[in-house]
């Protein structure tokens, strides 16, 4: 992605809707370039557009997600990546994050990811190692994922080294959460079909509680995240035993 079309993501993502004529007059360019530059985005699906101009996509969209610590959140995918060996078929659950390291993974040679985010699929589509499994389930499609009773039938027919889960709160009496049960059960049945269990996801997360149990502390094997997280809460993910993994905070 172009610096510039960051930049417009950053302006879009802050404003209900914005001119393509504005956009022009703040970069410096022609409106021209600007619709290119829209269109790119559109169909990596990270904004909408409409005559004239660009809107933001829904808050639960994975793709605006992508927006926020974008360089924290590649640096914790590429740290993930590097852990993964050529050939190796790993499961990846649903998440910016993931999506980022989904990326990553489809760049090494022979890796088959096994997920439950039809985002993730269509993201990597145009990659030529990508190879990806999608589960069927329930199709929830703000977030693009798939849940409920299917997906965890359809897991039970994978074993994988490795599940890399993606959490949005933690908890210390009781673990990692999720704001959405139907993809915390899911989540909990990933790790159960994985040899290790690696949990992603940036430093902000460990100051928030999601309402659904999603893994518990001592069922997890690494944690990588990023230097923001403390020594207190680094220490308390030690004493379970965790394997915590930092890599630089970023914007």
């Amino acid at each position: 992605m172009q610096d510039r079309q960051m930049a417009i993501l950053n302006i879009v993502s802050n404003t209900p809707k914005i001119n393509v004529s504005n956009l022009a007059e703040q970069f410096g360019v022609s409106q021209v370039t600007i619709r290119r530059d829209l269109e790119t985005l559109e169909k990596n699906g990270m904004l909408k557009r409409f005559h004239g101009g660009a809107m933001p996509v829904s808050d639960d969209d994975t793709a605006r997600r992508l927006l926020t610590k974008f360089e924290t959140k590649l640096a914790i995918a590429k740290e993930a990546a590097a852990l993964v060996e050529n050939g190796e078929t790993v499961i990846i659950e649903c998440g910016s994050t993931n999506a980022l390291l989904a990326v990553e993974l489809a760049n090494k040679s022979g890796v088959t990811i096994i997920t439950n985010s039809a985002f993730i699929c269509h993201y990597i589509r145009g990659l030529s190692g990508a190879r990806a499994i999608l589960l069927g389930g329930d199709y929830q499609k703000e977030s693009e994922v798939m849940v409920g009773p299917l997906t965890r039938i359809c897991l039970k027919q994978f074993h994988a080294k490795k599940a890399f889960i993606g959490v949005d709160g933690f908890r210390p009496d009781n673990g990692f959460t999720c704001v959405n049960m139907m993809r915390a059960e899911v989540a909990q049945a990933m790790a159960d079909q994985a040899d290790q269990v690696i949990i992603l996801t940036d430093s902000g997360k460990f100051d928030q509680i999601g309402v659904a149990s999603q893994i518990k502390a001592g069922d997890v094997d690494i944690v990588i995240t990023d230097s923001g997280i403390g020594r207190e809460k680094r220490q308390m993910l030690e004493k379970y035993g965790i394997e915590v993994i930092t890599v630089q905070a970023g914007s």
